[in-house]
């Protein structure tokens, strides 16, 4: 193989691990010279995005493809955010026309196809794989600040659903950042609409404990850092309610397993219920409880 193929080699392998895109000084690093670059722009096997950021072979990219390219057409200081964060985190769905980024400077050149924001202030960031993104907690902060009420009340519950929601987080955002847009919407939201159960099912639990005589448990708790659906803390014995809605993915259980042996090993009691137990075999639920509940 020629140094020319094999160089093309070498930038297919790598926009093959960054979802189809990549930056010049990634292929300045390669070996490419300018020339070089240029040349394989006019052949068309690099697809200009933004400047500095190309795609390779082709500009069908993936949603992360898309948000890397955003992100990195951006600079050093940029991280996706807003909405676009908020899907990206699996906070709410659907698409967006443009990609949101924010930028910790005061002021950046307009790009075709994004939304950039900019702040001069902290900016609470982590990486989603490559892709530098606002955290759950200020993604929300940002998101209260631009979507109506009842679009931030469904993103704070599915953050609970999806294991996301740390209030200690959100009220570290919330203090650093007292001017901040969404503050005001994200402290009501917090106050008056996050339900205290994520689901039908667990209703359903709660209202098992109170028919059979069970002491009241804390809902959505988090012994060791870990979310549980109810807790006992006194007895150790956590209740987790299997509804197939929020269990259905691989992810999703082998999550369960590992937070399930993690308990045990510092001494918890860990209980799953299915929704056909808590809706067909109450009694046989509540006897279970009551033994080790002491009742």
């Amino acid at each position: 193989m020629g140094p020319f193929l094999e160089i093309d080699r070498r930038i297919a392998t790598l926009a093959g691990e960054q979802d189809g895109v990549v930056r010049r000084a990634q292929l300045q690093e390669l070996g490419l010279t300018a020339k070089a670059i240029r040349h394989r722009v006019a052949r068309g096997s690099l697809l200009p995005l933004y400047r500095g950021v190309y795609a390779v072979g082709h500009k069908r990219l993936s949603p992360m493809g898309r948000r890397l390219a955003a992100v990195w057409a951006c600079g050093e200081r940029a991280a996706l955010s807003h909405r676009s964060a908020a899907i990206a985190w699996g906070l709410r769905g659907g698409g967006l026309s443009r990609v949101e980024v924010t930028v910790r400077a005061r002021s950046v050149t307009a790009r075709d196809g994004l939304r950039i924001h900019l702040t001069t202030h902290a900016l609470e960031t982590t990486n989603l794989g490559l892709l530098p993104i606002t955290t759950p907690a200020r993604t929300l902060l940002d998101l209260a600040g631009v979507v109506p009420d009842h679009q931030l009340a469904a993103a704070l519950r599915q953050a609970e659903v999806l294991d996301q929601f740390d209030l200690a987080a959100l009220r570290d955002v919330l203090d650093a950042h007292p001017r901040h847009p969404g503050r005001r919407p994200l402290t009501t939201a917090l106050a008056t609409t996050l339900p205290e159960t994520l689901s039908d099912l667990e209703d359903r639990f709660l209202a098992l404990c109170a028919h059979h005589g069970l002491p009241r448990p804390a809902v959505n708790a988090r012994p060791l850092g870990f979310r549980v659906d109810f807790l006992w803390p006194d007895r150790h014995l956590v209740a987790e309610t299997d509804g197939w809605r929020y269990h259905r993915t691989r992810a999703a259980f082998e999550t369960d397993r590992a937070r399930d042996q993690a308990l045990a090993a510092a001494g918890f009691v860990v209980l799953r219920f299915t929704h056909r137990q808590i809706a067909s075999d109450p009694t046989d639920v509540s006897a279970k409880l009551s033994a080790l509940l002491g009742n």
